[in-house]
């Protein structure tokens, strides 16, 4: 009897994931442990080794699918062995076209549950077609109606019939008046010219800019004329969902990206975060200029021989000093209490090329100057490869994001779910400085943060901002 593996829970709380590749074919013998498949989660890229020993008979998802987690994705048996229906359903519990319950397989990992009972659709009863509404009368019936009598009267009435007569034509069966040439799915005539619009000509410019035909814009203007509130107001209907003259914009000329993976998730944090946690920033500059010379001297001592030592090393150590000296930045938010951790996991946001990236370095604040430089290597080199565990991403406390790697000087970061703050470290640029009462030249740079204004009113965000300001001022103060 084939045994059927099932997309496992690879620990971290997902419902789905991608299936990047696959390493082995069908017909080749497998061992217990061996690897089987590639998949990416929304967290990260994860190796499945195989449960079972024996040979493939088949690989029941293609690269490049997303399946739910529980679903069938591969077969294992004997040689010429029939790998046998896959089941209707991918999740454990509901019977597949066999009959036979997927319960009844062996499962590594578990997912959420599908519901099992299916529903009729429901078809609306026929509803009797409503009565034709009564017509209303058009000009030529109330001009018919006009008395015809002798002498003046007589001409009246004779021109009162003429009248009518045009009137039908121009109105033609459903008694609505009509211009010449304006009818229901007829174009106008070529003959007859378009009024042209009045507008002015910045107003006309911004049509051409945005592809508008001033003529159909309604004017509100003196004498008819086209004003910029007229067009963009217009501009917005045409934005609106179910306006049939909205421009098409071609095919080729979009590129769909699916929402997936990392980016999805990432989606879907940052929404959350942003919308729940009120977030208070807070900026200032600092004179990183003995952070500088510091950064040089480890570089050149023995001990960090091989050791790669950035600026970034001695933010993320003014940090660990400032969360120390303020714990109430290490905390979380939940609805009845706030848990101050007692611990840093300090997180280090990365970009990679899956997207934003968060893992974090465990018990940070029990490590020397020397352990967290390796720690930070490590961490970063691990996400730029893309091959960081979904554990590293998970329990983090305080995150560090180094803005400055990508040339800017300040921003507001979003606060990672679960935490309360967020530093951002800008670039490091010599800069005029006031020392002594000279104006000399000096290496500054920037500290942004964001901060959950439940937990962190506006004096503990600053003085924190202020305790890691003052490590980049005068690293020494690492050694009290």
């Amino acid at each position: 009897m084939p045994q059927i593996f099932n997309l496992p829970d690879v620990g971290e709380g997902l419902t789905e994931a991608e299936i990047l590749a696959w390493k082995v074919a069908p017909g080749e013998t497998v061992t217990v442990n061996q690897v089987l498949v590639e998949i990416e989660t929304a967290k990260s890229v994860v190796e499945l080794p195989s449960p079972y020993a024996g040979t493939v008979l088949d690989l029941l998802v293609g690269e490049g699918s997303t399946v739910a987690v529980g679903t069938p994705i591969i077969a294992v048996g004997s040689p010429g062995e029939s790998a046998g229906p896959a089941p209707a359903s991918g999740v454990p519990g509901v019977p597949g076209e066999g009959g036979e319950p997927a319960a009844d397989r062996p499962l590594v990992g578990s997912g959420p549950k599908a519901d099992p009972v299916r529903r009729r659709r429901r078809v609306a009863p026929p509803q009797a077609p409503e009565p034709e509404p009564a017509r209303p009368a058009g000009w030529s019936e109330k001009l018919s109606r006009v008395p015809l009598g002798s002498g003046i009267g007589g001409g009246i009435g004779t021109a009162a019939q003429g009248i009518a007569g045009r009137a039908a034509r121009l109105a033609g069966d459903s008694g609505v008046w009509r211009r010449p040439g304006r009818g229901d799915g007829a174009p106008a005539p070529e003959s007859v010219p378009r009024r042209p619009a009045l507008a002015k000509p910045p107003v006309r410019k911004a049509a051409r800019d945005l592809g508008v035909d001033l003529a159909d814009v309604p004017a509100t203007g003196a004498a008819g004329q086209i004003t910029k509130q007229d067009l963009l107001a217009h501009v917005a209907r045409l934005g609106e969902p179910g306006d049939r003259r909205r421009p098409a914009v071609p095919e080729e000329r979009i590129e769909r990206i699916p929402v997936k993976g990392v980016r999805k998730a990432t989606a879907q944090n940052m929404v959350r975060s942003a919308f729940s946690a009120p977030h208070a920033s807070v900026f200032v500059e600092v004179d990183a200029t003995r952070t500088m010379e510091f950064v040089q001297r480890l570089k050149a001592a023995p001990d960090y021989e091989g050791v790669k030592v950035t600026p970034l090393l001695v933010l993320a150590k003014a940090v660990l000093w400032a969360a120390a000296r303020n714990p109430m930045v290490n905390a979380t938010w939940t609805d009845e209490e706030i848990l101050v951790k007692r611990f840093v996991n300090l997180g280090i946001a990365a970009a990679t090329p899956r997207g934003l990236m968060v893992p974090n370095v465990k018990d940070a604040q029990d490590l020397s100057l020397r352990e967290l430089a390796v720690a930070l290597d490590d961490l970063s080199r691990t996400a730029r490869a893309g091959r960081t565990q979904p554990a590293d991403m998970q329990g983090g406390t305080l995150t560090v994001t180094n803005i400055g790697a990508l040339g800017l000087d300040t921003g507001t970061p979003i606060i990672n779910p679960g935490e309360v703050a967020i530093v951002a470290f800008g670039s490091i640029k010599q800069k005029p400085w006031v020392v002594d009462g000279a104006v000399v030249p000096r290496w500054v740079t920037t500290l942004g943060g964001s901060f959950d204004h439940r937990v962190v009113d506006g004096d503990l965000a600053a003085r924190f901002t202020a305790d890691v300001a003052r490590i980049l001022e005068e690293p020494a103060l690492l050694l009290e």
